[in-house]
């Protein structure tokens, strides 16, 4: 199998472990002119300081936004005006080489397939890090993020999966630590995306590329190809090269409650069917370089401990679930707009919303006589500054990376099954080679400790970071 492109793969390396040797010294202990301590305030970098990284900073920007990187100036530009005093770059490694020293902690907010590759890099010079999700493009990367942040504590992590730190991830477990649901058994989850254009593959052609525009630092380790305006700046994520698609986008939003609460861990199998695109002949025509419009997959987790085996149902594309039995006409099936969750269990069906936001009992008319108490703490503030408190009263906050990690691994192993259908697959010698999985019918066997498909080998290609150019 193709293996990762060793340049690629020695900075990976090479950057968890210097993260992982690197003794964090308070700034206050530093001294000099100008220093305050993190105890009072937070030096912020940004890497992605449009349009999501737009909203990440101003999560934090009651601290001090120091520096600002973006490769699109014209995406960056509202970002400057609010913060002038903060120094502009479009290469994240010069303003690391150039500012490292002011910098405490950075918000990373870069399509999927260079948040590790950002993200490792300042961790190794001990800067706390908060990456938006997925926590990365490949299973292989959120393992050495997360065992990086594991071999450094002192590293205060944070993943942007915003639910993590709100009312409904609490609620729902009191109300399934209460007894209400009984064994859970199935949960089924879903939502509206994709809502960018999906399915169609590449892009056919070129387009100029604007002079406010880096397009090969945007590319990053992604193989060379010629600009089109399609990828950027939105519809990347429906491209494998850099986005995860509809999965990647919101599963973990959605999957985070009952993932955490019924402490599923990692799946040992997945299986996928996927919508596909029609051409003109009226032939279905699945295009590996782009997610499909729409998917279903079948996730299998195993029993932990007294905890019965779970099957996790994700349905993307606007397919919902049925609803369950007890539901009024007027019940929203999760947020009432195709996204949200259903755990089933053997005494009681919880549905929430998206974020794990509003659970409720079903059938509905049992919450009005429902009174769980509160046993959990909540986060006072938002999911951002949680990060802030936590660098600050150093404590790890709620999607910090041990937690973050195997939710990503897992959304990203379902990924897996719906890449399994048809992909050219180069050989020993470089020239491809057909590998066909049969829709529907193949069950990828998944060892979660050793990041391995067992039984289809030629799917770990994706496990690990296919071959990355140097840029």
């Amino acid at each position: 199998m193709p293996k990762l492109h060793p340049t690629r793969r020695k900075f990976l390396k090479t950057a968890s472990t210097a993260a992982a040797g690197f003794m964090i010294v308070p700034r206050h202990v530093l001294g000099g002119k100008g220093y305050t301590a993190p105890s009072d305030i937070v030096n912020i970098a940004a890497i992605g300081a449009g349009g999501k990284g737009r909203g990440g900073i101003r999560a934090v920007d009651s601290q001090n936004i120091v520096g600002l990187c973006d490769v699109d100036d014209k995406m960056a530009e509202d970002a400057r005006k609010s913060y002038p005093k903060a120094k502009y770059y479009r290469d994240y490694r010069k303003m690391l080489d150039e500012i490292s020293g002011d910098i405490d902690a950075v918000v990373i907010s870069t399509p999927d397939h260079t948040h590790a590759i950002t993200g490792l890099a300042c961790m190794a010079l001990g800067k706390h890090v908060y990456i938006e999700k997925p926590l990365a493009h490949s299973i292989e990367e959120v393992r050495l993020l997360s065992e990086a942040a594991k071999a450094n504590p002192k590293l205060i992590t944070q993943m942007g999966n915003q639910g993590a730190s709100g009312e409904g991830i609490r609620k729902t477990q009191e109300i399934y630590e209460a007894g209400l649901l009984g064994d859970v058994h199935t949960v089924r989850a879903f939502t509206n995306r994709p809502v960018w254009p999906q399915g169609g593959g590449a892009p056919k052609g070129s387009t100029p590329i604007p002079d406010y525009f880096d397009w090969n630092l945007w590319l990053g380790g992604a193989s060379m190809r010629d600009h089109h305006e399609a990828y950027h700046p939105f519809a990347w994520r429906g491209y494998w090269d850099f986005g995860t698609g509809a999965l990647g986008d919101m599963g973990c939003h959605i999957m985070d409650t009952p993932f955490y609460i019924l402490e599923l861990g990692y799946p040992t199998s997945a299986e996928a069917s996927v919508g596909q695109v029609f051409s003109r002949n009226w032939s279905p025509d699945y295009n590996p370089e782009s997610c499909p419009p729409s998917s279903k997959i079948h996730i299998q987790f195993p029993a932990r401990g007294n905890k019965p085996p779970v099957e996790l149902i994700w349905t993307d594309g606007g397919i919902l679930p049925s609803r369950p039995d007890g539901m009024n006409d007027d019940d929203k099936l999760g947020d009432g707009s195709g996204n949200g969750f259903i755990m089933e269990g053997t005494r009681g069906t919880l549905v929430a919303d998206v974020y794990g936001a509003n659970p409720r009992i079903i059938p509905s008319k049992l919450m009005d006589n429902i009174n769980v108490p509160e046993t959990l703490a909540r986060v006072t503030t938002s999911h951002g500054m949680d990060w802030i408190n936590g660098i600050k009263e150093n404590y790890q906050p709620s999607s910090h990376f041990g937690k973050a990690g195997p939710l990503t691994e897992t959304v990203l192993m379902g990924n897996l099954a719906v890449r399994g259908y048809t992909y050219r697959f180069p050989d020993a010698n470089g020239k491809d080679k057909d590998a066909y999985i049969v829709p529907g019918r193949t069950k990828l066997e998944w060892d979660g400790a050793k990041m391995e498909v067992t039984n289809v080998p030629e799917m770990n290609y994706f496990v690990k970071n296919q071959k990355k150019r140097k840029f």
